[in-house]
């Protein structure tokens, strides 16, 4: 079926179309409506159906002929480990963590917190949880206390599971006493532990709360089973709040597994027994979605990686996970191909692999510059998806369909909307923009299987938060614009829209032009405050290792190429070159923090900083400039 056949079967029977994909999962009880439209906005996916999600990723894999079958590959270079489980093992190995966990007393409907590392338990106990039906709510392992304790305070988890430590290229990050920490904050009190002690590092155990994972394991008779309503929490995933409060998104039993399922066949195009590779964290969306339960779902063997995209030990680490392991589709972010590209721009370290088996590149979390994309197709040889998706929707909003039609690629966008997305570009007003004009992106409700249908007790930030700027869509706080083709732009955050002097620009769009200077391997631009045109961007600029000329006429260079291809108009006149971009954990930099930096306004320290100390590098290279606003 092409892209186009597909799009205009949901959009002429939605319902119809949803059932459809609704048949490639095992039910339990089958559902009685596909769409429950009776109390909008919260609509609800294939009420009356009752399925498990661990069966689903697991037991009717080993029913069904793929028992032997690689599930998880675990490759660590950080401790020098690589570590396999077929689907019965797997299987096997959750169903008996799950009767752990029920013997210290959850039951269906309780919350559970996951605080670990990557390492296969981590995946074993989002897998436990689903398994009795308890509500997992994953928080990045060594997220900082007051963070984890805000997360208690709202899920109330009955227990916490967690690991001694957890371990980065040149350091070991004690997880326990960020635990401790985090219940001695918190006003809701987890009544046991279960801790996972690996053994860069022993943790000290509360007696009484504490439990030591193997020591409790042991022995213990495993679960089954048990079937959920399709409209019960899955799970819940803190994202960042505007006003400092997390959101708790939830997801669905469901419509995440229809849409999951869906999206491995005919977005990735990857087929049961592929391997597939998406290079994130567990604490994040793309490892829910596409480390954990998507590939299972399909009968994929999934990566579990814990390393960096250089470092561990250099710019080759991912061909040589690829080329050991087979990998058929890599996911990952554009920052990692950044970093690859500014310690390998000639990509030699590729050379030394054979990745004859990669069939494709899919690239999200952030925007894709172009000259990011255009350097991984030369490289690789093989298509190269940016798409665009976001924590609350769980799967791709656009993307460029592999298992449909593979669209002709237009780098710098993210391709065209996937059924179930009516996705529209609308200016202040509500008014919809004709192509090419920037505006609010926003998608049309109701939103399809396996997006968020609330917060977690929270109806109404829910609706505050999305629903109330435009009566009728879902906003999703981005920025950009559709070309004549029905391509979608994303430029950037909503936030990251600069006014000079009554002309809105996006920063993107600017980055994307100094991202096509030689010597540039990435940049970041920022609204700075100024008082004669309001804003005006302000860029940072990291060189490739090795860049040949001075920094100061590079940075000439690339105010001209702005210069000439947006023009004057963009008033781009003040940039910096800085050996780093301050960066969350997942790979997303943090302008918002650097525009408070540039207009020397106080700011609280992210939560999801990789290295607090790079704040101080860019205030330091503000300085430099002379910046005053």
């Amino acid at each position: 079926m092409s892209y186009e056949a597909a799009y205009t079967k949901w959009q002429t029977d939605p319902q119809g179309f949803w059932a459809e994909a609704a048949a490639a999962i095992d039910w339990d009880k089958p559902w009685q409506a596909v769409l429950d439209e009776s109390n909008p906005p919260f609509y609800r996916w294939f009420p009356g159906g009752e399925l498990n999600s661990c069966y689903n990723a697991l037991d009717r894999h080993v029913d069904n002929g793929r028992a032997d079958q690689l599930a998880l590959i675990y490759d660590s270079p950080v401790t020098d480990t690589i570590q396999t489980f077929t689907y019965a093992q797997l299987r096997d190995e959750v169903a008996q963590l799950a009767g752990a966990i029920r013997k210290l007393g959850v039951n269906k409907g309780d919350r559970v917190i996951i605080y670990m590392p990557m390492i296969p338990e981590a995946v074993m106990a989002m897998l436990a949880c689903a398994r009795i039906g308890a509500i997992h709510s994953v928080v990045f392992g060594g997220f900082a206390a007051n963070e984890l304790a805000t997360r208690i305070n709202d899920a109330k988890p009955k227990i916490l599971l967690s690991a001694s430590c957890g371990i980065e290229p040149n350091r070991i990050i004690p997880y326990k006493p960020l635990l401790d920490k985090a219940i001695e904050m918190a006003t809701f009190e987890p009544k046991q532990c279960l801790i996972l002690q690996r053994p860069q590092q022993t943790a000290d155990l509360v007696a009484g709360r504490d439990h030591d994972w193997r020591e409790f394991v042991a022995g213990v008779e495993p679960a089954a089973c048990v079937p959920v309503a399709a409209t019960d929490p899955l799970y819940i995933l803190y994202t960042s709040g505007t006003t400092g409060v997390p959101k708790g998104v939830v997801r669905d039993n469901g419509g995440h597994a229809v849409a999951l399922k869906w999206s491995m066949e005919y977005i990735y195009n990857v087929k049961p027994g592929d391997v597939y590779w998406a290079a994130s964290d567990v604490g994040w969306v793309v490892g829910h979605s596409y480390i954990v339960y998507g590939p299972l779902f399909h009968g994929c063997t999934t990566i579990l990686y814990e390393g960096k995209p250089v470092g561990t030990p250099d710019p080759g680490a991912f061909w040589r996970v690829v080329a050991q392991h087979k990998v058929n589709v890599l996911f990952t972010a554009p920052t990692a191909f950044r970093a690859i590209k500014r310690e390998d721009p000639n990509a030699t370290y590729l050379q030394q692999h054979d990745i004859s088996s990669l069939q494709a590149l899919f690239l999200a979390g952030e925007r894709c510059d172009p000259d990011t994309l255009l350097w991984a197709e030369k490289i690789l040889g093989v298509p190269v998806v940016d798409h665009w998706w976001q924590t609350e929707t769980g799967w791709p909003i656009v993307a460029n369909p592999l298992g449909l039609t593979r669209l002709p690629v237009k780098p710098g966008s993210a391709s065209k909307p996937m059924p179930g997305f009516d996705v529209r570009v609308l200016d202040l007003d509500g008014s919809e923009q004709p192509p090419n004009q920037i505006g609010d992106i926003v998608v049309k409700l109701p939103l399809p299987p396996g997006t968020l249908p609330t917060l977690w007790h929270n109806d109404e930030g829910y609706q505050n938060a999305y629903l109330h700027a435009y009566q009728g869509y879902y906003l999703t706080s981005d920025a950009g614009y559709k070309d004549e083709d029905g391509y979608v732009f994303i430029m950037s955050r909503t936030d990251d829209i600069i006014n000079v002097a009554g002309h809105r620009l996006s920063t993107g769009a600017i980055e994307g032009v100094i991202a096509g200077h030689p010597d540039v391997a990435e940049c970041a631009v920022i609204g700075a405050s100024d008082q004669l045109k309001g804003q005006i961007p302000m860029g940072f600029l990291v060189l490739k290792v090795g860049a040949p000329r001075e920094e100061a006429e590079i940075v000439r260079e690339v105010v001209q190429m702005v210069r000439d291809q947006i023009g004057p108009v963009a008033s781009f006149k003040v940039a910096t070159v800085v050996e780093r971009l301050p960066k969350t954990r997942s790979g997303k930099v943090l302008r918002g923090t650097m525009k408070k930096i540039a207009d020397h306004e106080t700011y609280k320290m992210p939560a999801t900083i990789d290295d607090p100390t790079i704040l101080d590098e860019i205030a330091q290279a503000v300085d430099a400039i002379g910046w005053q606003g």
